[in-house]
């Protein structure tokens, strides 16, 4: 069977690693997965080949020869929002947080099991869709607006009072769920399945980190109404205008 073009784009993956075993390890299990993927070994290489804008989803270890991994990523970040999971090393909470609020979606510590690396990926790129991260505006073109918030769920874009605002994959889709109960309160471990496919682990800020990052970028109401409120010990609340 020929892929198309657009297939073959969306099931490319790009690995930034400086450990060529791991690299071969997970080519070899995402090739089986049915993904087309490319490596590269040092910071420099990993950043050429991503500013190629080539690739679906881009795996990213935060520590890398020459400049580091959040470095790659705060220079992706400039001219793309592609899905991007980073790999810190155990223990590496800090590492964590700092990538979440650079922008990126997700992140899985050191050593991990391929297995869960693929069910990651496969989450982040189903989000928003019950058949697929790539979809065609005409396969659905729904719009949802709730006070000066237009979220175009066919582009996966958000604009504020006509302005685009730029999100990560991960921010769009927790705001698209707390916009959709809105008035409601949404539990952080169903945020949690909604975004990453998964549970919260013990200590797991990346909710917390995620939505720090939408209220920066959206702001409260214009009468000074906080627009995401916090639900001690449950979860966060949308308020509409």
């Amino acid at each position: 069977m020929i892929m198309s073009e657009t297939a073959k784009i969306e099931n490319r993956i790009l690995i930034i690693d400086d450990d060529a075993d791991l690299c071969d390890l997970l080519t070899n299990y995402l090739q089986q997965e049915g993904y087309l993927v490319e490596t590269a070994f040092d910071s420099q290489e990993g950043l050429l080949k991503a500013q190629s804008n080539g690739f679906s989803f881009i795996v990213l270890d935060v520590m890398l020869p020459g400049m580091s991994g959040f470095d790659v990523l705060r220079k992706i970040r400039l001219t793309s929002q592609v899905p991007i999971l980073m790999l810190t090393a155990r223990g590496g909470e800090v590492d964590r947080i700092v990538g979440l609020e650079m922008g990126a979606d997700d992140y899985m510590p050191k050593p991990f099991n391929p297995r869960e690396l693929v069910a990651r990926i496969r989450a982040i790129k189903r989000r928003g869709s019950d058949e697929g991260w790539y979809e065609s505006s005409a396969e659905k073109a729904e719009k949802i607006i709730i006070g000066d918030i237009v979220l175009d769920l066919a582009t996966r874009t958000v604009k504020q009072e006509g302005e685009l605002v730029v999100l990560t994959a991960a921010e769009f889709s927790l705001l698209e769920k707390l916009i959709l109960s809105a008035g409601h309160v949404v539990k952080r471990e169903d945020l949690a399945l909604g975004v990453f496919g998964r549970k919260l682990a013990m200590f797991d800020r990346s909710i917390d980190v995620h939505i720090s990052s939408l209220r920066k970028k959206l702001g409260s109401h214009v009468d000074g109404i906080e627009r995401i409120k916090t639900v001690r010990s449950v979860g966060y609340l949308y308020i509409g205008a």
